[in-house]
């Protein structure tokens, strides 16, 4: 494979001239610029970007650390990422945590080795302390769908309680008195937010505490919302509606009632959260509390790209975004 020095040799220039046509070709006379671009295309000559990273000390690779890759959420995050990086001129290395603060620790460590420009990360691990690493190698990190513990840290999130009132707000408008909250590992604040949104709805209107019936799940996929939805049937009386924490949850919660021969939302009404892509395609499309996600992941990638090219001006940020209820059938039907 051809070099450097074998392009500088062919175009009859120096390995410093190759290199400014390269980095800065702006500073190389048309001319030679020309001649030096000739060589590359006839020797098929690729610099070396790991030589280049250590050179300067850094990649032009972004790290995304998320939850659940399997949640169409953080896909939607993913994308806004990417937009905002490749205008940058930079990648983006898309990680999954699978929720395990080990396998964030890992990753992160990771992420440290290879020079990464910054990271962007919804943590799995509750303390923080899996984060350390990046100060101690002064790597750029910001939270995503995370409330900034400090005020030294950059973070995009939405506004959970908010979005917690929102759905329980609209279930008890439409006369829901009882009211079931399938939701996830206590340890993620948003299913903390969630349920406080849900319990501020139910005080508004006059309601105790007990009437929001909560059914918890260590995951927040949909086997986990097919297993709430069973528990859900085994409650006597049911409750005329479900709260879930995510959309994954609330279309396992729709597979169970439909197994068992229950009418959504005539027996029971269901609102989801995050609106995914699949909530408008389920059998019953599903109400949901929509989370702008692909503004979220660019508003994050955009103040990575600040830090990271900070020139001592760059002040932390911490951006809360609102959600939005999306009303459709497993919802729409009054009691």
């Amino acid at each position: 494979m051809a070099g450097i020095k074998d392009v500088a040799r062919q175009a009859g220039v120096s390995v410093g001239t190759v290199s400014n046509v390269i980095n800065r070709p702006e500073a190389v006379l048309p001319e030679t610029r020309a001649r030096v671009l000739a060589a590359i295309e006839e020797l098929g000559y690729v610099r070396s970007e790991s030589a280049r990273q250590l050179r300067a000390g850094r990649s032009r690779i972004m790290a995304l650390l998320v939850l659940d890759m399997g949640n169409p959420f953080f896909v939607d995050v993913a994308r806004g990422a990417e937009r905002a990086a490749r205008e940058a001129g930079l990648g983006v290395m898309v990680c999954n945590s699978d929720q395990s603060p080990a396998e964030e620790a890992e990753y992160l460590g990771l992420f440290a080795e290879q020079r990464v420009c910054g990271v962007l990360v919804t943590p799995a691990d509750a303390t923080g302390r899996n984060l350390e690493v990046f100060s101690r190698h002064r790597i750029p990190f910001v939270l995503v769908d995370r409330v900034a513990p400090s005020a030294g840290t950059c973070a995009v999130s939405v506004d959970d309680v908010r979005g917690g009132a929102l759905a329980v707000g609209h279930l008890v408008s439409a006369g829901h008195r009882s009211v079931a909250y399938v939701s996830g590992p206590g340890d993620l604040h948003q299913i903390r937010d969630r349920r406080e949104g849900a319990l501020s709805a139910l005080a508004d209107a006059g309601l105790p505490p007990e009437a929001l019936v909560e059914l918890p799940s260590d995951r927040l996929d949909v086997a986990a919302g097919r297993d709430a939805g069973a528990r859900l049937l085994g409650l006597v009386p049911w409750p005329t509606a479900v709260f879930c924490a995510n959309d994954l949850l609330a279309l396992g919660v729709l597979q169970a009632l439909y197994a068992a021969g229950v009418r959504v939302p005539h027996d029971i009404a269901i609102v989801g959260y995050d609106d995914i892509e699949f909530a408008a395609a389920a059998a019953v499309p599903l109400t949901s509390v929509r989370q702008p996600a692909v503004v979220m992941g660019r508003m994050a990638a955009e103040l990575l790209l600040e830090e990271s090219d900070d020139d001592g001006t760059h002040e932390h940020r911490s951006v809360v975004l609102q959600p939005e209820l999306v009303v459709r059938a497993s919802s729409s039907t009054p009691r």
